[in-house]
């Protein structure tokens, strides 16, 4: 009885903040955008899918608009849902939403320094070794068991991030920083990876020629030695230790995650990748290595890649926005400090905006002469000022992995197309796609 009562006592207690929480804020909030009922400090919370909360957003969308606001926990957050929504907010309106929301997850990996990054995705030991050759100024071989342990980790730190506990670290990091669970063992990884870093930023600061800069590392301490007087500077230790763990993460898991799913794609659609395959073999032959200039002579390759990103929505609610000061948007008064969340999901598969948007359809980048064509709903990447710095490279990996791949291999599986699922392996923060034993049979 005496835990009862005591619990019944914390409920009141936290209702009676929310409420002096709600009253102190309510001339600010007076014209929020619609939204659904908060519970005291859990907010919507209880009213999502723990596994597809995106889903969950669509649907009260479909009650209260393509503004809207809910509640994580007891923060305030306007969602934007739509093509037009998220492009007039990201866009057409993008210095009132260019504050980036500091996601506490990503605040403990990098110990708050620089920005965050796109952590959700898969690796493979290619891709990552093209940022470690930009960041690192070499490649690891691909049997290097420091190396293997290294993406291991990282795979498990990203599969947090994406779980219902990663996200729940986001909205109660207070809480979760006290209680017992995984999450412990994620943050050693997080030491494992940033004494990693440290070490190969030793061994440069070792054999650093300011002449003759080999990568980003020493781009960085010469920047740090030019500026070790301006106490304002950017470039000291700490944050050069929190950007290479950045680059290192999100440039590794992008593009690779989305290598792997796209070959997932060429299985299920046999005969796109027997057409890609076509269109390669008359421009650039199997010898030659294919170069970024082709791309523009391969309009039907150019569109399978960019309706593989469109189906593969990779970050579903892209990373939250922060307005930097009182907004006004659609006729709404939107208070600083709150979050935005810019789905990116409904862009992708806005039915506005795409013939069939649940299916996956090259033609949603040709017109009717098999020519590219752009879409300006294509949002992969977000847009505005805080779209992903990465894109370029991003683009750059994809066409040059894609096409090389195709030259040389026909994929498949035991399975065959049928057995082949594109649906995500699970899906809160990122779309993770499933991974599948694949035949890769020589051209």
């Amino acid at each position: 009885m005496e835990c009862t009562a005591a619990v019944l006592l914390l409920g009141l207690l936290w209702a009676l903040l929310w409420l002096l929480y709600d009253k102190k804020n309510n001339k600010r909030t007076r014209r929020l955008p619609p939204g659904p009922l908060a519970f005291p400090l859990l907010g919507n919370l209880p009213q999502m899918d723990k596994h597809a909360p995106f889903k969950s957003l669509l649907k009260l969308s479909e009650t209260y608009g393509p503004v809207m606001t809910v509640h994580l926990g007891w923060q305030r957050a306007v969602v934007l849902v739509g093509y037009e929504a998220v492009k007039e907010a990201l866009v057409d309106q993008a210095d009132d939403f260019t504050g980036r929301m500091q996601l506490p997850f990503l605040h403990k990996a990098t110990r708050g320094y620089d920005t965050p990054f796109d952590p959700t995705f898969l690796l493979s030991c290619s891709v990552s070794n093209v940022v470690c050759c930009l960041v690192f100024g070499q490649r690891f071989n691909h049997d290097d068991d420091d190396f293997l342990q290294l993406l291991a980790i990282i795979r498990e730190m990203i599969k947090f991030a994406s779980s219902p506990l990663g996200q729940m670290y986001n909205i109660f990091p207070w809480l979760t920083e006290r209680l017992p669970g995984h999450q412990r063992k994620v943050f050693a990884h997080i030491e494992t990876v940033r004494s990693f870093i440290k070490l190969k930023i030793q061994q440069h600061e070792d054999t650093l020629d300011s002449s003759s800069p080999r990568d980003y590392i020493d781009c960085f301490l010469n920047r740090m030695q030019q500026e070790k007087h301006n106490v304002s500077s950017e470039f000291f230790y700490d944050n050069l230790v929190a950007t290479v763990m950045n680059l290192f993460l999100a440039g590794t898991e992008t593009s690779s995650s989305t290598i792997r799913y796209a070959l997932s794609v060429f299985i299920k659609y046999p005969d796109i990748q027997e057409k890609m395959q076509q269109e390669i073999d008359a421009l650039i032959g199997r010898e030659r290595c294919p170069k970024m200039e082709d791309r523009k002579s391969m309009p039907f390759t150019d569109a399978v890649i960019h309706e593989v990103q469109r189906f593969l929505d990779i970050v579903p609610f892209s990373l939250p926005h922060y307005t930097l000061h009182d907004v006004s948007f659609r006729g709404y008064n939107i208070p600083k400090d709150t979050i935005i969340i810019p789905m990116l999901h409904s862009v992708l598969k806005d039915e506005k905006q795409w013939a069939e948007p649940q299916s996956f359809n090259p033609q949603h980048f040709l017109d009717h002469n098999g020519n590219f064509k752009k879409n300006p709903a294509f949002m992969p990447f977000a847009a505005g000022k805080r779209a992903c710095v990465g894109e370029s490279l991003a683009r750059v990996e994809l066409f040059i992995f894609l096409v090389s791949l195709l030259q040389h291999f026909t994929f498949s599986c035991v399975g065959g197309p049928d057995s082949i699922d594109l649906t995500p392996e699970y899906s809160s923060f990122a779309n993770m796609p499933r991974q599948h034993q694949l035949i890769a049979t020589p051209r």
